[in-house]
This record gives C-alpha cells, structure tokens and sequence, in this order.
C-alpha cells in the first residue's frame, strides 16, 4: 500500500442559513447541494426525491402498448441483461406484470454464447415460441440492426436502458432512458433495474392498481448499489427504501444466501451489497449462465432456495480464483511493458470474458489509469474496460466506432467488440486519445478530504450527522475527514502477515482506537506526531459498540 494524494474540498459557501449543524451544511455543500430545500430532502430522504414516471421519454408510448398486450393475454419476454442489475430488473418486471395477469418470460442470454445486448437468434427464438412482445432490461441501447430484424419480424420491442446513448437510436416502439437528449426527466442517473421500476409504475398507475410495488423495492436496492450508480436524488430513496424492504423480504433465495454468509436481514447495509451479495449474484452470468441467479430471486421453494444460494456461493468462489489467477497473469504482462503509458491495455486468447471487467477495475484502481482489458479470439475480438474520472472511456470508445462491431457502457465502465484484425489500430487510437487527454494530469490516486477539524471535536453527535448521510455509496461516499498534529502513542502491526496497523492516538485530553486495513507496510513511516485521514466506523468488538477511527492514510506531521 502506498501513501496517496490529498485533496480538501474547499468551505461551504451557502446563500442562505440552513439551521443545520457546520458539518452537515459542509457535507451538503461537498455533494452540490446548496439549496435549502434540497438539503431537507435528501437528508429525510423524503418521497419528493422521486420523479414522476411519465416525464421519462416514451412512457405512455409504452403503457399503451403494454396495456394492450395485457388485454390480448399476449406473450411478453422480458429480456434482461446478465449482471445483477439487468436479473433484478428482470425479476422485477416479471412479478409486477404477474399481478396483472400478464404472461411473461424471463430471458437472459448467456454472455459467452449470446454476448451483450440483444441477440438476433434468442429474438427470433422468442418469435418463434408465440411472444409478440419484448421488453429489455438493462440492455437495448445499442442494439440498432437487431431491433431493425425483430421489428420486421413483426416483434414490438419496448427498450427500457440506462446506458449512454450513441447518435443513433434503435427503430424500437419505445426507448424509455433518462440519458435520452428528448428526457424531462429530472434524474439521469437510474440504475437499469430503477428504469424498468418506473415503467411498472406507470403502468399501475394507469391502471389505478394498489398493488404493494414497495415489496418490489428489495430488488431494486440490490441492482442499483451493485451497478455503483450515485446514490444522490432519486437513487438514494429507492435504496433507502429499498434497503427496509430487504430487512423483511419474503424472497427465499435471499434469505438463504444472507444467512449463508453470516449476515442478518435486518441489519444489511450497501457494504454488503457491494462486496458480499452482489458478487454472488453476478457470479453464475461470469462463468456460466445468469439464470440461476434470476431464479434465486423468484423461487418459492425453500429446498430450490437452498441449493441455489449454495451454487452461487460455488461460482463466486470459482470466480475469484479466477479473477486472482488473470490477475497475476496481467501484472506480470504489465511488469514487461511498463506502465508509464497513461492508458494501460492488457489481455490475450485465454483471458475469461466474464472476470475481464473485474481484472480491469483492480488494474485501474491499482495503477490510477484507464485499463483495457482484451480477449483475442481468431476473427473477432472482445474487451472490457475501467476508467478513471478524467477519462471519458465511452467518448473515447465512440471515437473508434468505425472499427467496432459494437460498444456500450458509462463514462467509467464500457465493454466492446471489433474484429481482430482491427486490434492494432484500435489499441493506437486509444492510446493516442489518452495521451492526449490525460497529457499533464497527475495519475496517482488521491482521497478527497471533506472537513478538516481537530481529533478533539470528533465525538457522537458529529458521528450522529454523518449517519445521516447514509445510505453510502457512489456519488455520496462515507465522509472523509483529516486531524493534523495528532500524537501517536501506541502503534503496532496486527493480522495475518502483520498486514494492518492498530494505532492509540491522542490530542488534547482525548484517546482514539484507530485501525488502518492495509497500512501494515507502512510501519517504519509512523512518527510521534502525524496528520491523519480517516472515516468514523463502529467496533462492536466483544458485543460492545465503540465509535473507532478507520485511517485510510497519514503523514509526518510538518
């Protein structure tokens, strides 16, 4: 581990007088929140936060065409994407549209064999088995010549995305995406699974439906804290919300797989969405198929439920054997090629498609740049990249579209595929495009600091406002905070390879426990006296709370 570059974020400068305490005004402030009004509703995460689902782009295009098929007991196919975004957006609408009376099937292609986005041979599978009606999930946005075949095949498809947009838009019935250039609506940043909630909204609110879509909210916390979308605005109610319906979920395969990992219902927060559930339910579309996942959403049987959770504990570890493997694999390709270049690319034949994002997200966070992540095959080529802020990586991949078969993605996330004698020329325009864009950036990682107040005026309340703050995740991190000139008084490495640093600090009359997860190395460098940065978290060593601090990282005090 290695120290990083800090940044402070400058002092709140507020219009107007909030009546709310400094740090929670400097926190608002830190997160663009500068209206009083605003502060209130995202503090009480109030239901103003949500936008009303007709101001989204082809909305009452959609109602009616799925009210029809309602009417006309028609086949629909919900095709969803395979991460848990697209499977939880799938189960969503699948039960939702079951409570109407409506006949669904739920497909979700196998990314090895089908690849990303809609696939012309499932379609016209689907045409085949009578579905006259296909709704995507997660996914459409880029699929201009599939949707042209399926239309003329006499398919209607309604595409429900959150993706970015390319200049062109498929030849769908209706394209229902916040990022639309056309949209009203005031929240772009919806996970896949929160579109397709809207849509069911909609549509029971045209209906005058009372149906409890709260119980639906579970899913939809679970899609949108795994897809790492901000959780601001709308984001951070549906998973508020969400986050309680989880505490009382009826879905089995949740259950069990909750109790399989040691966890409690009631008290699962989106740290464990993040790094515990959403990985297992994104495990079986990495290595197999995604379907199994779908079903550990819908399952009523208490014994599917339990082999299902079971399996994708399996394939998660499966998983990250893999993905530890390709990653030594691809450290030791970067060991021979360098990496002062500022975009870094790395791959092969036998690189696995399903861990070749996750391999690129460690990359990029290790060495701060943009990584591309390759897997050659003989005639057509695949890739998955990670970006970092400063790097647009799907304005960039739209710049090399005329050599791509296709590309979709966000700024920071993209995945693409080109044919392989293409490869060379690709991989020179990106780093052209890089070096460009990223000429004079500094390409170290930094914290961002967002108060800086002395060890001696943290205590319970100041940890009773950050609570505030959550839910915690992209977009609304868990507050950073730096104490300059503390005094070290006890510092000694503990854990397995003397990995992590356990640390007494004072300043004034008042003690701190603080623990710093990875610091181990870092030992020899511990003064007397160091300027800290660090989150509040609670120990409940023993069965005792304890407010502790968790340093992120230090330096000599000046």
């Amino acid at each position: 581990m290695n120290h990083r570059r800090w940044k402070v974020l400058p002092p709140a400068k507020y219009p107007t007088e909030t009546g709310l305490p400094p740090l929670a005004t400097q926190l608002l402030y830190n997160r663009g929140i500068t209206d009083p009004t605003q502060a209130k509703a995202f503090l009480d995460i109030e239901e103003s936060l949500q936008g009303d689902p007709f101001l989204l782009p082809d909305m009452e295009k959609a109602v009616g065409r799925l009210y029809h098929a309602l009417l006309g007991s028609e086949s629909i196919a919900i095709y969803g994407d395979f991460d848990a975004d697209g499977i939880c957006g799938t189960a969503l609408l699948t039960q939702g549209l079951s409570w109407l009376g409506g006949r669904t099937t739920p497909y979700i292609p196998h990314r090895l064999k089908e690849g990303y986005g809609l696939n012309s041979a499932s379609l016209e599978s689907l045409y085949q088995q009578g579905v006259t009606l296909v709704i995507t999930v997660d996914c459409g946005i880029g699929s201009i010549h599939e949707v042209e075949r399926a239309e003329r095949k006499g398919l209607d498809i309604i595409i429900t995305d959150h993706h970015s947009i390319s200049h062109i838009l498929p030849s769908a019935l209706a394209i229902i995406n916040p990022k639309r250039e056309s949209s009203a609506y005031p929240f772009p940043q919806l996970a896949g699974v929160g579109v397709a909630f809207k849509l069911l909204q909609a549509l029971f609110q045209t209906l005058g439906k009372k149906e409890p879509l709260d119980e639906l909210l579970d899913i939809v916390a679970l899609g949108t804290v795994a897809d790492v979308v901000p959780l601001v605005g709308e984001n951070r109610y549906l998973v508020k919300r969400g986050l309680e319906a989880l505490g009382k979920t009826q879905r089995l395969g949740l259950q069990e797989m909750v109790h399989m990992v040691g966890l409690q219902l009631g008290s699962l927060n989106t740290e464990h969405i993040s790094w515990i559930l959403a990985p297992r339910l994104n495990a079986p579309g990495r290595l197999d198929h995604a379907l199994t996942s779908y079903r550990l959403l819908v399952t009523d049987s208490p014994e599917e439920a339990r082999q299902l959770a079971q399996e994708l504990e399996e394939k998660n570890t499966q998983r990250q054997r893999l993905t530890e493997e390709f990653l030594a694999k691809a450290r030791e390709q970067l060991s021979i090629s360098g990496v002062d270049s500022p975009l870094l690319i790395v791959g092969g034949e036998d690189y696995p498609q399903g861990v070749a994002g996750l391999i690129a997200g460690r990359l990029a966070e290790e060495f701060y740049r943009p990584v591309i992540v390759l897997r050659q095959g003989r005639d057509i080529s695949g890739g998955s990249a990670r970006s970092i802020p400063e790097f647009d990586i799907i304005a960039a991949l739209r710049e090399c579209q005329d050599i791509l078969l296709r590309f979709g993605g966000h700024p920071m996330a993209a995945g693409f595929a080109l044919p392989t004698e293409n490869l060379t020329q690709f991989q020179q325009r990106l780093l052209h495009i890089a070096a460009t864009q990223l000429s004079g950036v500094d390409l170290h990682p930094f914290l961002t600091i967002e108060a800086d107040m002395p060890l001696s005026a943290i205590n319970g309340e100041v940890f009773k406002v950050v609570e505030r703050f959550a839910p915690f995740g992209s977009g609304n991190p868990l507050p950073v905070f730096l104490s300059r000139g503390v005094k070290v008084i006890d510092c000694h490495p503990v854990g397995i390879g003397s990995q992590h640093l356990r640390l007494k600090l004072r300043q004034g009359e008042i003690m701190w426990q603080g623990i710093g997860f990875d610091l181990g190395s870092l030992l020899a460098e511990v003064t007397p006296e160091v300027d800290i940065i660090y989150n509040l978290a609670v120990d409940q060593w023993g069965g005792q709370e304890m407010l502790e601090l968790n340093i992120l990282d230090f330096a000599p005090t000046p």
